[in-house]
């Protein structure tokens, strides 16, 4: 009888274990995402062992209710112990495998800085409904992003920043609605922002500077909201910039520096609630409008290298703060206003312009 319950025991022990470990399928899908990749000095895969994927595997971590695959977070730069005792961060090559795409109920895929990978994003990853983190930056992983990535309803963060990705960005990327976070950064991506830019009511960072987009900045980027960071610089972007920007309630951060964009600055971005704005190296001119008061607040405002004219705005001097100001390489001339916050910046804020004269300059 003790044998027999004995049995029974084990029996039912086996079942539980088998209910609550991630299904075969699953493990099947991570061991083929695996053998795609080759990591020579952590040995972070060394723990993808035994028949339950969900427990002890490095990176992996499973639903509770299904025990279905539901994260997939290998980082490599991070302050785990293994980085830590190997003195080194991470080094991967490989690709990432379509075989990842069978993991239906994955929520967050983060290969990010493994330096080595390489390779496409697989187009199959548009399939996954429940997805709503795809980080993958650093890394050398070209191609194009996949036509439909519009088909992930959940994303929230899209990073595929500092690969070699080419191609324009997808039109249907603006149907990512709860899109908060994309970054583009360090590319080859190329062609126009969509105009339906837009509809991405929830984004509050959109970083793409350092590619090859071309032509004008689409003024629907005004209607978003909570957005907050905007950086488009080190492009080939061309046209005028949106008045509209400078009615942004939240919009905190304005790089556009390192384009091709003429006409003159709209005022109401030196009123706005901006406090980081670089407009350097385009081809900018007018006269800088002398609107500033009590609501500028500039940690940086830099207007270098355009061709801006006339006087230094005096209601400078009414702005609440300015911490660096850089309107060198342009062509204004007359006498910089004195007092502050002229009294604590250098000369180079202002070298190399057509007959600016006084502190900190030479005398008029």
């Amino acid at each position: 009888m003790k044998t027999i319950f004995t049995i029974f025991s084990l029996l039912v022990f086996s079942i539980i274990s088998a209910v609550n470990s991630c299904p075969p399928s699953d493990r099947a899908a991570l061991l083929a995402f695996k053998a795609a990749l080759h990591e020579p000095y952590l040995g972070i895969f060394n723990s993808w062992t035994g028949t339950d994927c969900c427990r002890n595997w490095y990176g992996v971590s499973c639903d509770q209710e299904t025990y279905r695959v539901a994260d997939i977070n290998l980082r490599g730069e991070s302050e785990d112990p293994i980085f830590e005792r190997a003195h080194r961060t991470g080094f991967m090559t490989g690709f990432i495998s379509p075989e990842i795409c069978k993991l239906a109920r994955l929520s967050s895929i983060t290969i990010a800085d493994w330096k080595g990978i390489s390779g496409e994003i697989p187009k199959c990853i548009t399939g996954l409904p429940f997805l709503r983190i795809l980080d993958l930056i650093g890394n050398r992983i070209s191609g194009e992003i996949p036509a439909d990535i519009g088909r992930l309803e959940r994303l929230t963060v899209l990073n595929v920043a500092d690969n070699q990705l080419t191609g324009r960005i997808p039109v249907s990327l603006t149907n990512l609605s709860n899109l908060m976070h994309l970054d583009l950064r360090n590319n080859k991506i190329s062609g126009p922002i969509p105009s339906r830019a837009g509809d991405l009511n929830m984004l509050s960072r959109a970083l793409l500077s350092g590619n090859q987009i071309t032509e004008s900045i689409p003024a629907s980027l005004c209607k978003i909201y909570r957005l907050a960071d905007l950086d488009l610089s080190v492009n080939k972007i061309s046209g005028l910039i949106p008045p509209c920007f400078g009615k942004m309630a939240v919009l905190a951060t304005l790089n556009l520096d390192c384009n091709m964009l003429t006409g003159s600055i709209p005022a109401t971005l030196l009123t706005s609630a901006i406090g980081n704005l670089n407009l350097s190296r385009n081809a900018l001119g007018g006269n800088i409008p002398d609107v500033f008061g009590p609501s500028s607040y500039f940690t940086v405002i830099d207007l270098s290298h355009n061709k801006f004219k006339g006087l230094v705005p005096r209601s400078l001097s009414a702005a609440s703060y300015i911490g660096h100001l850089d309107l060198s390489y342009n062509h204004l001339c007359g006498r910089i206003p004195a007092g502050a916050p002229f009294d604590h910046l250098e000369a180079s804020s202002f070298m190399y312009n057509d007959c600016l004269c006084g502190k900190p300059l030479r005398a008029c």
